[in-house]
């Protein structure tokens, strides 16, 4: 059953009841990381594995969004600033529980650490408030040491019951390992799109 969630805005990814907040580094600049989220929606689902469909609706102002095992989301587009920020609130979900939520993208122009084995990830997980949670994934991205790229970050802020939010909190390290596999794919995907 659709159920319709209290409208936040761009404020709740700062004070939402329960924050996860994840980081990982692409070698692509900030900008073809952007059009990847904002402008290319309907290829998500070739790089965010746990997307089935997305596509815009309201002439861009809007997303509808389906995930693996049937979960179904109706959003509105809260930001979208080119090379800086992508952001949506969920409007409706079949999602039992969750009464607010919003998912904040933050691209931010980053150097890659030389001397960084690829494929290696440096993941920690620091409580900055309660029931936020941080986790920094660092993956060596494919381009030389040293080229610019773009660090990620990706803010799920929600509102439900407590035993939505224990829920939410039990599950930040598939959340983590989604978002770190999701940005390493759309990472590679824009290197072939670049040599090609």
């Amino acid at each position: 059953m659709t159920r319709r969630l209290r409208p936040v805005g761009l404020g709740f990814a700062e004070d939402a009841p329960t924050r996860l907040v994840f980081n990982a580094r692409a070698s692509a600049a900030p900008d073809a990381v952007y059009r990847a989220l904002a402008e290319e929606v309907t290829g998500w689902p070739s790089w965010f594995r746990a997307v089935t469909l997305a596509r815009p609706t309201r002439g861009g102002g809007g997303r509808e969004v389906r995930l693996m095992g049937g979960v179904r989301f109706q959003e509105t587009v809260m930001a979208a600033d080119p090379g800086l920020r992508y952001a949506y609130r969920v409007d409706e979900t079949n999602v039992p529980g969750v009464r607010a939520l919003l998912e904040e993208w933050l691209l931010t122009p980053a150097d890659h650490s030389p001397g960084t084995a690829p494929g290696t990830t440096t993941t920690t997980g620091t409580p900055a408030a309660p029931g936020t949670a941080t986790t920094t994934g660092t993956p060596a991205a494919p381009g030389a040491a040293g080229t610019p790229g773009t660090l990620v970050r990706w803010t799920f802020a929600a509102d439900g019951p407590p035993a939505f939010r224990l829920a939410l909190t039990a599950a930040r390290p598939g959340l983590g390992h989604s978002f770190r596999t999701a940005v390493r794919t759309l990472d590679a995907r824009l290197a072939a799109r670049t040599r090609g």
